[in-house]
Protein backbone atom coordinates (compact mmCIF):
# COMPACT_ATOMS: atom_id res chain seq x y z
CA UNK A 1 0.00 0.00 0.00
CA UNK A 2 2.78 2.12 0.93
CA UNK A 3 4.37 1.75 -2.43
CA UNK A 4 1.10 2.43 -4.40
CA UNK A 5 1.32 5.93 -2.90
CA UNK A 6 4.83 6.51 -3.26
CA UNK A 7 3.92 5.80 -6.91
CA UNK A 8 1.17 7.99 -7.36
CA UNK A 9 3.23 10.93 -5.88
CA UNK A 10 6.15 10.48 -8.04
CA UNK A 11 3.15 10.24 -11.27
CA UNK A 12 1.61 13.75 -9.75
CA UNK A 13 4.60 15.47 -9.35
CA UNK A 14 5.07 18.79 -11.53
CA UNK A 15 7.81 18.26 -14.69
CA UNK A 16 9.56 21.87 -13.22
CA UNK A 17 12.32 21.58 -15.81
CA UNK A 18 8.94 21.45 -19.03
CA UNK A 19 8.02 24.75 -17.69
CA UNK A 20 11.69 26.04 -17.24
CA UNK A 21 12.13 26.47 -21.62
CA UNK A 22 9.12 29.00 -21.43
CA UNK A 23 10.41 30.86 -18.43
CA UNK A 24 13.63 31.04 -20.36
CA UNK A 25 11.99 32.71 -23.60
CA UNK A 26 9.81 34.97 -21.30
CA UNK A 27 12.68 36.05 -19.51
CA UNK A 28 14.70 37.04 -22.64
CA UNK A 29 12.20 38.61 -24.05
CA UNK A 30 12.15 40.79 -21.07
CA UNK A 31 15.94 41.57 -21.38
CA UNK A 32 16.07 41.89 -25.55
CA UNK A 33 13.10 44.91 -24.86
CA UNK A 34 15.18 46.31 -22.45
CA UNK A 35 17.71 46.48 -24.28
CA UNK A 36 16.36 47.77 -27.56
CA UNK A 37 13.78 50.10 -25.90
CA UNK A 38 15.67 53.26 -26.17
CA UNK A 39 16.13 52.46 -29.94
CA UNK A 40 12.76 51.74 -31.44
CA UNK A 41 11.15 54.93 -32.73
CA UNK A 42 8.85 56.94 -31.56
CA UNK A 43 6.07 54.71 -33.26
CA UNK A 44 5.90 51.02 -33.06
CA UNK A 45 4.13 48.42 -35.20
CA UNK A 46 1.43 46.48 -33.40
CA UNK A 47 -0.09 44.75 -36.06
CA UNK A 48 0.69 43.11 -39.49
CA UNK A 49 -1.89 42.16 -42.14
CA UNK A 50 -1.77 41.21 -45.86
CA UNK A 51 0.22 43.85 -46.77
CA UNK A 52 2.53 44.09 -43.88
CA UNK A 53 2.33 46.85 -41.21
CA UNK A 54 -0.95 47.94 -40.59
CA UNK A 55 -1.14 50.13 -36.68
CA UNK A 56 1.03 51.38 -35.17
CA UNK A 57 1.21 52.27 -31.57
CA UNK A 58 2.83 55.71 -29.76
CA UNK A 59 5.99 53.99 -28.13
CA UNK A 60 4.98 53.23 -24.32
CA UNK A 61 6.38 50.35 -21.97
CA UNK A 62 2.94 48.71 -22.42
CA UNK A 63 3.06 48.90 -26.51
CA UNK A 64 6.10 47.62 -26.67
CA UNK A 65 5.92 44.47 -24.04
CA UNK A 66 2.80 43.80 -24.87
CA UNK A 67 4.48 40.42 -26.84
CA UNK A 68 5.85 39.50 -23.58
CA UNK A 69 3.06 39.85 -21.48
CA UNK A 70 1.09 37.26 -23.95
CA UNK A 71 3.57 34.30 -23.50
CA UNK A 72 4.29 34.96 -19.44
CA UNK A 73 0.28 34.70 -18.79
CA UNK A 74 -0.09 31.95 -21.16
CA UNK A 75 2.84 30.22 -19.26
CA UNK A 76 0.60 30.50 -16.19
CA UNK A 77 -2.38 29.56 -17.79
CA UNK A 78 -0.60 26.47 -18.93
CA UNK A 79 1.45 25.88 -15.49
CA UNK A 80 -2.29 25.90 -13.82
CA UNK A 81 -3.58 23.17 -16.06
CA UNK A 82 -0.75 21.29 -15.97
CA UNK A 83 -0.80 20.82 -12.16
CA UNK A 84 -5.16 20.18 -12.54
CA UNK A 85 -4.43 17.93 -15.13
CA UNK A 86 -1.78 15.79 -12.81
CA UNK A 87 -4.33 16.48 -10.02
CA UNK A 88 -7.01 14.70 -12.00
CA UNK A 89 -8.23 11.23 -11.44
CA UNK A 90 -7.67 9.76 -14.33
CA UNK A 91 -10.03 7.50 -16.12
CA UNK A 92 -8.88 4.00 -15.30
CA UNK A 93 -8.65 4.86 -11.61
CA UNK A 94 -12.41 5.83 -11.47
CA UNK A 95 -14.49 3.37 -9.71
CA UNK A 96 -16.43 0.86 -11.35
CA UNK A 97 -20.14 2.10 -13.11
CA UNK A 98 -18.58 5.65 -12.69
CA UNK A 99 -20.20 8.08 -15.94
CA UNK A 100 -17.20 10.03 -17.43
CA UNK A 101 -18.61 13.36 -18.14
CA UNK A 102 -17.67 14.42 -22.10
CA UNK A 103 -17.29 17.89 -21.28
CA UNK A 104 -14.13 17.31 -18.88
CA UNK A 105 -10.71 15.80 -21.23
CA UNK A 106 -10.17 13.36 -18.76
CA UNK A 107 -6.70 11.58 -18.86
CA UNK A 108 -7.12 8.12 -19.37
CA UNK A 109 -4.29 7.10 -17.14
CA UNK A 110 -1.62 8.41 -14.96
CA UNK A 111 1.02 7.95 -17.71
CA UNK A 112 -1.39 10.05 -19.88
CA UNK A 113 -1.64 12.68 -17.73
CA UNK A 114 2.24 13.41 -17.05
CA UNK A 115 2.59 13.44 -20.99
CA UNK A 116 -0.55 15.74 -21.26
CA UNK A 117 0.87 18.13 -18.71
CA UNK A 118 4.29 18.05 -20.40
CA UNK A 119 2.65 18.70 -23.73
CA UNK A 120 0.76 22.15 -22.39
CA UNK A 121 3.70 23.07 -20.89
CA UNK A 122 5.74 22.79 -24.09
CA UNK A 123 2.81 24.74 -26.09
CA UNK A 124 3.03 27.62 -23.92
CA UNK A 125 6.48 27.43 -24.93
CA UNK A 126 5.69 27.92 -28.73
CA UNK A 127 3.79 30.76 -27.56
CA UNK A 128 6.74 32.71 -26.51
CA UNK A 129 8.61 31.10 -29.46
CA UNK A 130 5.63 32.68 -31.73
CA UNK A 131 5.98 36.11 -29.68
CA UNK A 132 10.06 36.22 -30.23
CA UNK A 133 8.74 35.96 -34.03
CA UNK A 134 6.81 39.03 -33.81
CA UNK A 135 8.80 40.95 -31.91
CA UNK A 136 12.11 40.67 -34.60
CA UNK A 137 9.42 42.77 -36.45
CA UNK A 138 7.86 44.49 -33.72
CA UNK A 139 11.49 45.18 -32.39
CA UNK A 140 13.71 46.05 -35.51
CA UNK A 141 15.51 49.31 -35.02
CA UNK A 142 16.44 50.41 -38.06
CA UNK A 143 14.11 51.74 -40.02
CA UNK A 144 14.52 50.40 -42.95
CA UNK A 145 14.13 47.22 -42.01
CA UNK A 146 10.42 45.57 -42.86
CA UNK A 147 9.63 42.15 -42.52
CA UNK A 148 7.74 40.43 -45.33
CA UNK A 149 4.53 39.47 -44.02
CA UNK A 150 4.93 35.82 -45.44
CA UNK A 151 8.46 35.50 -43.46
CA UNK A 152 7.04 36.65 -40.55
CA UNK A 153 4.01 34.30 -41.13
CA UNK A 154 5.83 31.75 -41.04
CA UNK A 155 8.20 32.50 -38.66
CA UNK A 156 5.30 33.58 -36.12
CA UNK A 157 2.93 30.58 -37.16
CA UNK A 158 5.25 28.06 -37.17
CA UNK A 159 6.13 27.49 -33.04
CA UNK A 160 2.15 28.06 -32.83
CA UNK A 161 1.62 24.87 -34.55
CA UNK A 162 3.92 22.39 -33.77
CA UNK A 163 3.17 23.32 -29.97
CA UNK A 164 -0.76 22.54 -31.10
CA UNK A 165 0.07 19.66 -33.08
CA UNK A 166 2.17 18.23 -29.61
CA UNK A 167 -1.13 19.08 -27.53
CA UNK A 168 -3.31 17.36 -29.89
CA UNK A 169 -1.32 14.25 -30.65
CA UNK A 170 -0.86 13.60 -27.00
CA UNK A 171 -4.66 14.14 -26.60
CA UNK A 172 -5.67 11.66 -29.01
CA UNK A 173 -2.81 9.39 -28.03
CA UNK A 174 -4.64 9.22 -24.45
CA UNK A 175 -7.87 9.10 -26.15
CA UNK A 176 -7.61 5.83 -27.86
CA UNK A 177 -6.10 4.39 -24.10
CA UNK A 178 -8.96 4.64 -22.45
CA UNK A 179 -10.61 1.38 -23.23
CA UNK A 180 -7.27 -0.38 -22.34
CA UNK A 181 -7.12 1.02 -18.98
CA UNK A 182 -10.39 0.93 -18.11
CA UNK A 183 -10.27 -3.20 -18.91
CA UNK A 184 -7.04 -3.73 -17.14
CA UNK A 185 -9.29 -3.01 -13.28
CA UNK A 186 -7.94 -1.63 -10.42
CA UNK A 187 -4.03 -1.76 -9.55
CA UNK A 188 -3.12 -4.66 -7.42
CA UNK A 189 -0.81 -5.10 -4.71
CA UNK A 190 2.01 -7.10 -5.05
Amino acid sequence: MHREGQQKAEDTRFPWLWLLPGFLVVLGLVVWGIVVYPDLPDRVPQHFGSDGVDQYADKSVFSVFLPVLVPAGMLVVMAGTAYATLRMTPGSELPPGRSVSPFVNRPATRAGARRLARAQLFLAFCVGLTMAGACTAMWSTDPQHETATSQLLVLVLAPMAVGVGAVLLTALRDRAAPAAGRRAGPPTSG
